[in-house]
């Protein structure tokens, strides 16, 4: 039988890729939507044949749901978890987890209490040529080096929430930044150190506060040490990790991963052509396991708590424009 879900926000991502999800899954089915735009909720009930809500805690008591995607402006984030868990739903978020390492750490409390999953929606981690990147790392050597970067163009830094630290928490790390955030973690564990810099100045006509781009540099006591680039202004879009060993590189692309010799001359090479949207539909499968116990939920509140902590880390270090060790903050 299928779980009854609900999406909270109608924005690109929810359009785009969980909604699709959902009817591509064998796991879930979409039974209501909800948002503050109206029109938008006329349209998307009347397109998918569901029951349509300006108000989430009017779904959440009119609708029998098992699962609730929550899509909003992560300042909204909070209430929506609170919500769902009062009602007993579990809860399929869009990244970042919280907005402050308290808001983790409390909206851990609330979802352990209630007995209810939170998976944070980390698509990578159900992508083959992602789940690669160790055995070919095994391969390289001793590693010492991490080039990491994810960047795309945005006209307007300032538009909308996400020009806010209010509202969003932050601007690249805490938004786009989590997915790599996440692979470093996922690849390498916490970090000791953390030193980063931001600036907020790639559109001096305009007032916002959510840095629009990052420089963080992190290292290991094992000597291994890296950098990340992101930003929110530089384009094309561009995501990618190289790792350096004592015997090769592996060089992990948006759909596609290398290893290389020290010269740069390819090795072995693995691609992936997904149909769309089969990513979404993955998650929410994988999801459903874990609701029922059959998987580990490797992207849960206690586990998103060290990339909070690596997010603090982030800003408590461009402000002090001192190293701080994010195991410290956990």
């Amino acid at each position: 039988m299928k779980l009854r879900a609900g999406v909270v926000g109608l924005g690109k991502q929810a359009l785009e890729d969980h909604i699709p999800g959902l009817h591509a899954s064998d796991s879930a089915e979409l039974v209501a939507v909800c948002d503050e735009d109206r029109e938008i909720v006329r349209e998307q009930q009347y397109q998918h044949r569901v029951q349509g809500y300006t108000d989430f805690r009017e779904m959440f008591k009119t609708e029998a749901l098992d699962l609730v995607v929550v899509c909003v402006p992560h300042h909204v984030g909070r209430e929506v978890i609170e919500t769902a868990a009062e009602h007993k739903v579990h809860v399929l978020k869009e990244k970042p987890f919280a907005t402050t390492m308290q808001e983790a750490r409390d909206l851990a409390e609330i979802c352990e209490r209630a007995d209810v999953q939170l998976m944070v929606t980390l698509q990578r981690r159900f992508n083959p040529i992602y789940t690669s990147f160790t055995q070919l790392a095994d391969q390289i050597g001793t590693p010492f080096v991490v080039d990491a970067q994810y960047t795309l163009h945005i006209s307007d830094p300032s538009d909308g929430w996400r020009g806010r630290n209010a509202e969003a928490g932050g601007g690249c790390i805490i938004d786009m930044g989590y997915h790599l955030i996440d692979m470093v973690l996922w690849y390498f564990g916490l970090p000791d150190r953390v030193l980063a810099d931001v600036s907020a100045s790639a559109r001096p006509d305009r007032e916002y506060d959510a840095e629009d781009t990052a420089l963080v540099h992190f290292a290991y006591d094992s000597g291994l040490y890296g950098s990340l680039l992101l930003s929110r202004f530089i384009g094309p879009k561009t995501e990618q990790i190289r790792l350096v060993g004592s015997k090769g590189m592996v060089h992990l692309e948006r759909g596609r991963i290398r290893r290389l010799g020290n010269d740069g001359e390819v090795i072995e090479s693995l691609s992936r052509e997904q149909a769309w949207p089969s990513a979404a539909a993955c998650q929410i499968d994988y999801f459903r396991r874990v609701i029922d116990g059959q998987r580990p939920n490797v992207s849960g509140p206690r586990e998103n708590l060290a990339h909070m902590s690596f997010i603090a880390a982030c800003y408590e270090s461009a402000r002090s424009h001192a190293h701080i060790n994010p195991k410290e903050l956990l």
